[in-house]
């Protein structure tokens, strides 16, 4: 069986990066319409999609990848690597803003960081051997353990967690249950995890807290992380982790529901069927996810079962759509910005979270104020987007979209030259 590529789904993945881009980049973070930001707690914002949306497209993409199932020493090593890789990636982007080099300050030591980024990205994202990968990758995997570990203080507190990790093990979780197991085996693994992980979260009373709850920071999935975590969580948080150990086992169900409709796609079956299957498929989901929220509620931080079922059900709706629209009736042209957005997730997941770090750093004298500094980031906010603007919260989508603008005017160049960087 020859792989196909599928534009639908290089479309979703490149609306839903775009999106991420948009979420994680406002011109000011005190000003952002509500949609935009995650749910405080229970619910689910459009922002919320972007995650799960990601895990389920990893999903998909695992048989399209690999149409004809064959396992061997070789590609369990392929696959260990990119997930190696992709882990790496993502621990990467929390070390950035912690690098120390012989007491450097201001714009030598961006410069040494900037330097050092483009070593381990190029390590990363490099063309190299299996066995090169695979060397680099554990190296770099220990060079973060050793240095959080270290009693070092710039890194004694760096987050381990994130959100390239969690899609680093759901990936290398789902290609080995393709692999070798059924669908039926696939579908009971992701029911006994969902069925699991609600049994888990509400029954189990937590240890020095009491009564099983789903409250912020006294929950078991917090304890867990408090535990095995201590020390390297999610500043925002610091005493649990959106991305931590617990909530990782229900995400791998968002990849389990993908990797089942990409092997719907392989079946000897007309488009319309499959549509028609995905639509169904995802509308039921959805309704679940809506009726299981009753008692477990959808709730992206914990990452409930709830919440697993109700956005890979959208996902699917979403998918089956774009896939009506641009693999059956073949409407491609309105369509075109969001493939070069789809093709290159991985340099836009890497470099578009270094780059606002990088901005923070360089500082001068502010303008309007000789007595005060002010960063690069917020001067181009500030001065150039900000004052053209009487609504705060439009200036910042604004400036967000402005980022997004600059993004893919650098994708369509690696996209008119056919470069596409991949782990």
């Amino acid at each position: 069986m020859v792989k196909e590529r599928l534009i639908s789904l290089d479309v979703f993945r490149g609306l839903t990066i775009l999106l991420m881009t948009i979420v994680n980049n406002p011109g000011d973070w005190g000003n952002v319409y509500p949609p935009l930001l995650h749910a405080d707690w229970n619910g689910c914002t459009p922002t919320d999609l972007v995650f799960p949306f990601f895990v389920f497209i990893m999903g998909v993409a695992v048989p399209l990848a690999m149409p004809e199932k064959f396992y061997d020493g070789s590609t369990f090593n392929k696959i260990l690597v990119r997930s190696l890789r992709m882990l790496c990636l993502g621990i990467f982007f929390n070390f950035f803003g912690k690098i120390q080099l012989f007491g450097l300050d201001g714009v030598p030591l961006l410069t040494g960081r900037l330097l050092i980024t483009f070593a381990v990205g190029y390590a990363l994202m490099g063309n190299f051997n299996l066995k090169l990968k695979n060397i680099l990758a554990w190296l770099i995997l220990f060079s973060y353990l050793i240095l959080a570990y270290s009693g070092i203080e710039a890194y004694q507190d760096v987050r381990l967690p994130g959100v390239l990790q969690r899609i680093a093990i759901v990936y290398f979780v789902v290609s080995l249950l393709y692999l070798k197991t059924s669908q039926k085996t696939q579908i009971i693994t992701g029911l006994v995890l969902l069925l699991g992980y609600w049994a888990v979260m509400t029954l189990i009373p937590v240890p020095g807290i009491g009564e099983a709850n789903l409250e912020k920071g006294t929950n078991l999935s917090a304890w867990i992380d408090s535990i095995l975590l201590k020390g390297h969580m999610y500043q925002g948080t610091v005493t649990w982790d959106p991305e931590g150990i617990l909530s990782t086992v229900p995400s791998i169900v968002n990849g389990i529901i993908g990797l089942l409709i990409g092997q719907l796609l392989l079946r000897d079956a007309s488009k319309i069927l499959k549509a028609q299957k995905m639509g169904i498929v995802g509308t039921l989901l959805i309704f679940l996810g809506l009726m299981w929220d009753l008692v477990f509620p959808i709730n992206k931080s914990l990452w409930t079962s709830s919440y697993v079922l109700y956005t890979t059900g959208l996902a699917t709706v979403f998918f089956t759509i774009l896939y009506y629209l641009i693999d059956i009736v073949d409407y491609r042209k309105a369509f075109r910005l969001f493939v070069i957005w789809g093709v290159n997730p991985m340099i836009v997941f890497f470099a578009s979270q270094i780059i606002p770090q990088a901005l923070v750093m360089i500082e001068f004298r502010n303008p309007h104020n000789s007595s005060e500094k002010i960063n690069l980031l917020n001067y181009l906010y500030s001065f150039w987007i900000a004052p053209f603007f009487s609504n705060p919260m439009t200036a910042s989508l604004v400036g967000a979209l402005v980022y997004v603008c600059i993004w893919t005017f650098i994708l369509w160049i690696f996209y008119r030259n056919k470069l596409i960087f991949k782990v």
